[in-house]
């Protein structure tokens, strides 16, 4: 019995810190912090392979396939997103697979994580600002689940007698809140 509960704890952690992508594409790939890296030396990492996160601003259906354009967010080795602690610049990534990338599940502000070949830096424009944009090309994406904002409810308490609560009211209660 003991052994079986230790393989299946064994199996269950194993699985737990698997990557979110394809394993052989994520151990082939290179994971920048930052896209001055790539952007800074274009023509020698024209062709590698990043493994990166994001967050979308719009998805777009076109010609090429389906193009992201989304903030840069670094990933750990597992392709975790790490967390955006600043802007770290914007990349297009173009998905030329034969499924679309639904702009209405491929949406604003969700994570994703993606492995992408580096192809070129594109000519672009953010508001009224000119921006050239690393372009790289999907080999494998991953979309992180949404993250929804829930409005704040409070639990009423049954009306137990006054002497039953550590405090006098349940509204002083550090942990009820405030009515």
């Amino acid at each position: 019995m003991k052994k079986t509960c230790f393989a299946i704890f064994f199996v269950l952690m194993s699985l737990s810190c698997s990557p979110v992508l394809q394993k052989e594409i994520v151990e082939s790939g290179a994971f920048p912090d930052s896209l001055g890296e790539i952007s800074e030396h274009p023509d020698f990492n024209k062709g590698n392979l990043f493994v990166f996160g994001g967050i979308i601003v719009k998805t777009t259906a076109t010609k090429e396939g389906s193009l992201i354009e989304a903030i840069f967010v670094p990933v750990d080795s597992r392709g975790y997103l790490k967390g955006l602690q600043s802007s770290n610049g914007r990349f297009l990534a173009v998905y030329r697979g034969g499924t679309l990338l639904d702009p209405l599940i491929y949406s604003e502000k969700r994570e994703i994580t993606i492995a992408g070949e580096f192809i070129e830096m594109r000519k672009g424009i953010i508001g009224e600002m000119d921006y050239n944009y690393p372009f790289f090309e999907i080999k494998d994406i991953y979309l992180w689940e949404e993250v929804r904002k829930v409005d704040r409810y409070y639990y009423m308490p049954p009306p137990y007698p006054p002497y039953y609560y550590r405090y006098r009211y349940p509204y002083y209660d550090p942990w009820w809140g405030y009515y």
